[in-house]
This record gives structure tokens, sequence and C-alpha cells, in this order.
């Protein structure tokens, strides 16, 4: 019986090992080993051309895995094709050339949300599918002569080779209301970008100074970015945002670690009259479990959502020393909508400007009827945020269209300044805490429907109420115990001020709960259970 049980398990044990034989086998043979085809991992030869090769041979027997073993590589712009992964090894570095014409010819590209034909970007694909770009080891982008040129630009001077090929290629594109950057003709390309792809894979890989926006897939459908760490140096890398998917469904963004010279993820979907035209929304994205350092902002919208931007949920992130926090922005002229967002789980540190911005008036602006040029914000969820920031939100809606349905749920802040709104309707706070350093917690004007919920501030000041309301209709004020040593906690004004109403509020360590100012249309209610001094 032993000896029959030993010999199946050596029968077994065998057959493992020959299948796994088989299995390595058939692991080297779709291994493509970019030494092979002619490149130097010294960094003295340019490795374009071999990693061409590389990929070519990969994609002629169906697919496989181009590999770079340690070293440094010298190469200019990298095309994918389907069913190709680019796999970046501990201790490999590919170094980006800086030399302009080593991202000709142009291709098809999109750039601030307008569709071109310009410099191809550092990784690119078009219309590909089962694409990655993976591994432990580093891109970098040598992104300084790029910033220089545009740093440096100006309207007289010359123009250059590649912007007369960049006029010849773009004659007939559709510009956005402000065409400078068109009409300059010098586009930085992105450091990743795929065109029209599906089932994209990018894991792992550290990313460096890239010469404009970092990781920015477009039109692209099924999209994962994970463990990818980004580093741009700060404000010496103009417009270097670290995430950007741009008019893509289905996008999933985990465990990313972000550091940039702009916004360090940010959702897009055209710009102006080229994005209503082509019509595709950014949808179903996650981010999740990831921490974000310098940025101008942590997570942003906009300000190019011509094609709508909806279903989006942030969880679970850390924001350290980024401009703002999570940034919804646009301005007339865009058109376009954004809603079904959830923000949850999310600590705030060091934020330089607002922790919340959700701003209709990015760009100056004048009045206009409402039309397909009208942005829009509504059904937009935040929770379970806590921080220290600058400004603890700024909300400013249009005249025309104010941002709407709008809810703030179990916040916790420490800020210089509180909450200000404009031009909004149906916004809820509930269980909100809001520490400022000067003036009330919570300002709003021009608001209607307005929930607020147990909002509490333990530094309130002497010369300003916890709560200022001017022109605000429908606002309901309940739950409410504010700390001793409240001078005021609300104060109401403006001729169209209508339907203040309070209930089962603790008002006892307060002189003066509710003071008026000037002339208000109706009085305040007061329900049972308000308790006064």
């Amino acid at each position: 019986m032993k000896f029959y049980s030993s010999c199946r398990i050596l029968k077994v044990v065998v057959l493992f090992a020959c299948m796994m034989g088989f299995a390595g086998n058939a692991a080297a043979q779709s291994y493509y080993n970019v030494l092979k085809y002619g490149a130097k991992n010294d960094s003295s030869k340019l490795a374009t051309q071999a990693i061409k090769k590389a990929i070519d041979a990969a994609s002629k027997a169906g697919g496989g895995t181009v590999y770079f073993p340690a070293g440094k590589y010298l190469t200019g712009a990298i095309h994918l094709k389907s069913n190709i992964t680019i796999f970046i090894d501990a201790g490999a570095e590919l170094h980006f050339s800086d030399n302009f014409d080593d991202y000709l010819p142009m291709v098809k590209s999109r750039y601030e949300g307008v569709d071109v034909t310009s410099f191809s970007p550092l990784f690119y694909a078009y219309k590909a599918e089962n694409i990655a770009i993976t591994g432990r080891g580093i891109i970098d982008g040598h992104g300084k002569k790029w910033w220089d040129f545009v740093e440096g630009y100006k309207a007289d001077q010359p123009r250059s080779k590649w912007q007369y090929m960049f006029d010849d290629l773009n004659k007939d594109i559709l510009l956005p209301d402000d065409p400078k950057q068109m009409k300059r003709g010098f586009l930085r390309p992105p450091f990743i970008q795929t065109m029209y792809c599906k089932n994209v894979f990018i894991e792992g890989i550290t990313i460096r100074n890239s010469p404009f926006w970092t990781v920015n897939p477009q039109f692209s459908e099924n999209v994962t970015i994970h463990a990818v760490t980004i580093n741009n140096p700060g404000s010496f890398a103009p417009n270097t945002d670290g995430i950007n998917p741009e008019s893509c469904n289905n996008v999933h963004i985990s465990n990313c670690h972000i550091s940039v010279g702009d916004d360090c993820i940010t959702i897009k979907s055209g710009k102006d009259a080229p994005g209503r035209k082509m019509a595709t929304p950014a949808e179903n994205y996650t981010i999740t479990n990831c921490t974000m350092l310098s940025g101008h902002g942590g997570v942003v919208i906009g300000s190019e959502m011509s094609g709508d931007v909806r279903k989006i949920t942030i969880s679970n992130c850390v924001f350290d020393g980024t401009d703002r926090g999570i940034r919804i922005k646009s301005a007339r002229g865009r058109g376009g909508v954004v809603e079904e967002i959830r923000v949850d789980n999310i600590i705030m540190k060091n934020i330089k400007e607002q922790a919340i911005v959700l701003d209709l008036q990015y760009a100056k602006t004048t009045l206009e009827p409402v039309s397909e040029r009208t942005p829009r914000f509504r059904n937009i969820h935040f929770s379970n945020i806590t921080g220290q920031m600058n400004e603890a939100a700024y909300l400013n809606g249009l005249e025309e269209m104010p941002i709407e349905n709008i809810s703030f749920n179990d916040i916790n802040m420490e800020a210089k300044t509180g909450f200000n709104i404009w031009n909004a309707n149906r916004i809820a706070f509930h269980n909100v805490e809001v520490n400022t350093e000067t003036g009330p917690s919570l300002k709003a004007e021009n608001v209607s429907s307005l929930t607020i919920n147990g909002l509490k501030s333990y530094t309130p000041r002497v010369n300003a109420a916890v709560i200022d309301l001017k022109n605000v209709n429908d606002a309901f004020i309940y739950n409410s115990f504010p700390a001793a040593g409240t001078a005021v906690y609300l104060k109401i004004s403006g001729e169209k001020t209508k339907n203040i109403t309070l209930g089962n509020n603790n008002f006892k360590h307060i002189k003066t709960p509710v003071v008026t100012e000037g002339k208000v249309t109706e009085a305040v209610r007061v329900i049972s259970g308000d308790a006064i001094k």
C-alpha cells in the first residue's frame, strides 16, 4: 500500500514537473528580449528600432511580452500593438530621448480635449486590444527640454519646423473657444496615451519627468492602472498631470502614488465644441487607495468635460500637500454634465487652498442664455472626510444654472475659513464639523432648499455667526448644539431670504441664536424643540 502511494505521488510530481516545464517553455517562447533585437542596455545607442522589431515579432506570433532586462535604454516613441505586454524588469530604466524628431511622424492624438494630429506620445497605441505596460522598472520622459520650449515660447518668434508640420496636418480641426494653444501649434506629447483601445493594463512601474500629461487613456474601454508611482518635479514641470483618463469607459485606478506639477488625477471628456462633437462621456470610474502629494488638485474633474462625466467613485485616498483636494471645474462654453459622483473616506492634510471645489465659473465668462454651451453639476455626494486646509469648500454655480443636489455627510475639518456657497439648489449638510480660524463655518448666498442637520463648530468667532445666509430660501436648520462661547449661531440677510425654519436645536449656550441684517422678506420660523437660554 505504501509502495503504491509512493508511486502515485511520484507520478503526480513527474506529471506536474512536465506541465511546469511545458508552461515554462511556452512562457519563454512568448518573451521577446529587446537585447536580442539589437537594443543596448547601457544607453549607448538609440533602441527605438530594436524595440519596434521586438514588438513586430511578438505581434506576428499573435502576441507576447517584450522584455527589458536590467540596464539603461535610450529610445524614442514606442508604438504598441494588440496583445503586447511591455515588461520593464526591476533595475531596468527606459530613458526617452529629448530630441523632438524622435516623436515623428505625427499621429492622431487629443490635446486638452481637442482632437489633433501631433507629436507621437512616448508610449502610444491606436485601436489596439489587450495591451499592458508592467514591471518594477523606471520610465523617464526627460521632459525638461519640452517644458523649456513651452515656457520660453514667444508669440512673435519664428515658427519651428514642428509647428509648420502641425499647421499642415491640422488645417481643418474644430477649434475650442480659446484657440491659442492650437494656433501656437507646438503641443507636447503625453507620456502614455492609448487611443480607442480595449483592455489596457498599466501596473507597478515608476514614471518620472513626463513632457506633458503622464498616463492619458483616450476613448478607451476597460482600463486598469494599479500600483504605479508617478513623480514629476512640482512647479518646474508645467501641465504634467499624473493620470488623465479622458472619454473612457470602465476605468480602475488603485494603489497609486502621485506627486506632479499639475493635477494628480483628472477626469475629462473633451473641450467645448470639439468635445461636444465627439460626445463621448467619461463614465464608470473607480479611484481608490491612492496617495497624492504635490499637485494643483488631488482628484479633479474638468475643466474639459464637454462630453459629460458620470458614475465616478473616489474612496480611501490620502491627499497631503496638494493645492486642493477634490476639484470639479468648468465654465460657460464647455457644456456637458457632471453627475453621479461619490467621494468617501478621504483624509486631507496641508491642503493649500480648498478641500472641496465645485466651480462653474472656472474661467471668466459673461452671462448667456442656457444652451448646449451651459455646463451642469448635479448629484454629487461627499462623506467621511477629515483634514486640515485653508478653505473648507468653495461651491460656485452659475446664475442661470445653479449646481444641484450636493450633500456633505460626516465631515470633520480644521480650516482657516469654512464652506462658501453661491448659486446652488438642494444642498444638504449632515453631521458636519468645521472649525474655522476666521469667519463662519458655512456661508451661503443665492441658495434654495438648504438642509443643515447638526452643523458644529468648536471654534466659534466672536465677530461672525456660525452660519451666514444671504438670499437663501427654504432652509431647514435642526439638531444643532452650538458650543459654549458662540456669540451668534445664525445670521440672515438679503431681500430674497425666506422660509428659514429652525427645529430641535439647543441654544442654551448662546445669548443671541439668530440675528437679521437689512430687509428680510419673511421672518425666521422656530418650531417646537428649540431650547433657548
